[in-house]
């Protein structure tokens, strides 16, 4: 599983961080994120990879689950 901490990054980071984080097309990823349109991007940009997409909360943060 690949992970990816993209809080504190402003839009398009968080997508581009999880698009280099998945070059290698891994079968699982999860990205923290800090905000609700960083969630909605990258739930898109992993949703048209080819990823089924969960989320999960931690603290204050959301973690996007992509499994292929």
């Amino acid at each position: 599983m690949i992970k990816v901490d993209a809080r504190g990054l402003s839009c398009p980071q968080p997508v581009l961080a999880t698009k280099n984080a998945i070059i290698d097309h891994p079968k699982s990823i999860e990205v923290l994120v800090d905000n609700e349109t960083a969630k909605g991007n990258v739930k898109r940009f992993l949703t048209h990879s080819g990823y089924d997409v969960t989320f999960d909360s931690q603290d204050e943060n959301i973690i996007v689950k992509g499994q292929k």
